[in-house]
């Protein structure tokens, strides 16, 4: 019996084929050496937002690397997303001066109201995870929202946030 699949809308399944083309483009740059195995994880990962198993496999087999290569790779190395991100980004520094100044409560109602440290939520709004440190520590307790580095971040801010964006 055949397997009847959705149709993809035009501009989606277009801007698939384009992403497909740009991997293709930047493994064809580094002639498909194994060597660019991390640039192109990298690639891989800023056009696709992270790297799923069918996507290692590709690489992999483009490559002409072992998958468990490709796959070690991708999971020793913490910039590398093995799952989805979410549409928002917070990231709690937990290092010694942000730990003092309360980052650890800010990381707890992070965990509380989104997911735990390390993962998505299951609405796909809020990636949430702990860093050692960002070197922010004039401002601490410091997050990294969505790429911008807010500093003295409070409790109230960070419920205030999460309310802005429709986290329950």
């Amino acid at each position: 019996m055949p397997v009847e699949t959705k149709p993809q809308s035009a501009p989606a399944a277009a801007a698939k084929d384009n992403r497909d083309k740009m991997l293709e483009r930047a493994m064809s740059r580094h002639h498909y050496s194994g060597d660019a195995l991390i640039e192109v994880l990298h690639t891989a990962q800023e056009l696709y937002g992270f790297l799923s198993t069918d996507l290692l496999k590709t690489v992999a087999r483009k490559l002409k690397l072992p998958p468990s290569r490709v796959l070690g790779v991708a999971t020793f190395y913490h910039f590398f997303s093995l799952t989805p991100k979410g549409e928002h980004s917070m990231i709690v520094c937990l290092g010694t001066a942000c730990y003092v100044a309360g980052a650890l409560g800010l990381l707890n109602t992070l965990e509380h109201r989104c997911c735990k440290a390390g993962s998505t939520s299951p609405d796909g709004k809020v990636s949430v995870a702990g860093a050692r440190c960002i070197g922010a520590c004039g401002i601490a307790p410091a997050v990294i929202y969505d790429g911008r580095i807010l500093g003295r971040v409070t409790q109230e801010q960070l419920h205030k946030e999460l309310d802005r964006i429709g986290v329950k």
